[in-house]
């Protein structure tokens, strides 16, 4: 879900990029066997999910092709605990706001190089729906008593005008980073759901029962 995360911000914030160059761990790709090659043919969720955008998933095969990273990555491991320690960031929220507002801004003034050309290679996003697109999504078929089970809820499919019921329809139910849900029939949302399952409106509010 992180990597759905990080694309979606940086997508928000700069716009389309045209591939993303990434390890064979399993949220990236589908392997037959432990070092083999990567199955394009049989994309992960996240795989599917920048097809739609319109990225190329790279498969890096060599220690060295991202050794620059993974030392950075070494680095800000070791670096980062011990700097939410001293200024306190001991919630998700905490910790991110520090990375967002402190530490990002202070490490890239510090590190960062200017680009050799001035225009920029993103492209603005201007197809809205990335919540819908960088997420989980499975089908599911309605039950006969209109409802859907997904990681042990049950979600009530609400009456709507279009039609009285959706039992035996194929819907799909999209797992979103933030843990909330929603179900879609074709391209119409049937309903949205919290993470424990309860209904919520387009903004993420519970809905009474």
């Amino acid at each position: 879900m992180s990597s759905f995360q990080g694309v979606r911000d940086v997508i928000e914030q700069r716009g389309l990029f045209g591939s993303l160059y990434a390890d064979r761990g399993a949220h990236y790709w589908v392997t037959t066997e432990a070092g083999g090659k990567v199955d394009k043919a049989n994309p992960t969720q996240f795989h599917r999910g920048l097809k739609q955008l319109g990225i190329e998933l790279i498969a890096a095969y060599s220690p060295e092709a991202r050794g620059r990273s993974e030392r950075m990555f070494g680095t800000l491991q070791r670096r980062l605990p011990q700097e939410l320690r001293v200024v306190g960031g001991t919630t998700m929220d905490g910790a991110n706001r520090y990375l967002r507002e402190t530490f990002l801004p202070a490490h890239n003034a510090q590190f960062g190089v200017a680009p050799a050309e001035s225009w920029s290679a993103f492209v603005p996003w201007a197809g809205g729906g990335l919540g819908e697109i960088l997420c989980i999504r499975e089908e599911r078929t309605i039950r006969n008593d209109n409802t859907v089970r997904y990681n042990r809820l049950v979600l009530q499919i609400p009456a709507d005008r279009h039609r009285h019921h959706y039992v035996k329809a194929k819907v799909r139910v999209h797992e979103h980073a933030d843990g909330t849900l929603t179900i879609f029939y074709g391209a119409r949302c049937l309903a949205r759901f919290d993470g424990q399952g309860r209904p919520s409106d387009a903004e993420g509010r519970k809905v009474a029962a």
